[in-house]
């Protein structure tokens, strides 16, 4: 099952992971997402959340964002944790708006 959510600030999303950690998902089934790199690393590596990846994206998607843009790069890593195309564009529009997106999506 995934779920997403929009927060505010890094204060929200650590009491959104604690519920969700609660609620049976591991910190490596959690994804938070930034508009901005640096401000993604600090609150990823801060919460103890995973990255999206080559195991959730596969190589060639990979290798394609390193030179897309960051909404591109951004809803592709979205998509690679679960959301829909559409879901991805959806979400991607709050970052534009300063806000992280949390995304927890179990791998049973």
């Amino acid at each position: 099952m995934t779920i997403k959510m929009t927060v505010e600030n890094a204060l929200q999303a650590k009491t959104e992971i604690d519920k969700l950690a609660s609620q049976g998902y591991d910190h490596d089934d959690i994804y938070v997402f930034a508009h901005d790199k640096k401000r993604q690393k600090d609150v990823t590596d801060a919460l103890d959340t995973e990255s999206v990846g080559m195991k959730e994206q596969g190589f060639l998607d990979s290798m394609k964002n390193m030179t897309s843009s960051r909404g591109d790069e951004l809803r592709a890593k979205m998509a690679g944790a679960g959301l829909t195309k559409e879901e991805a564009e959806e979400y991607e529009e709050e970052l534009d708006k300063g806000k992280l997106v949390i995304i927890a999506n179990k791998n049973d």
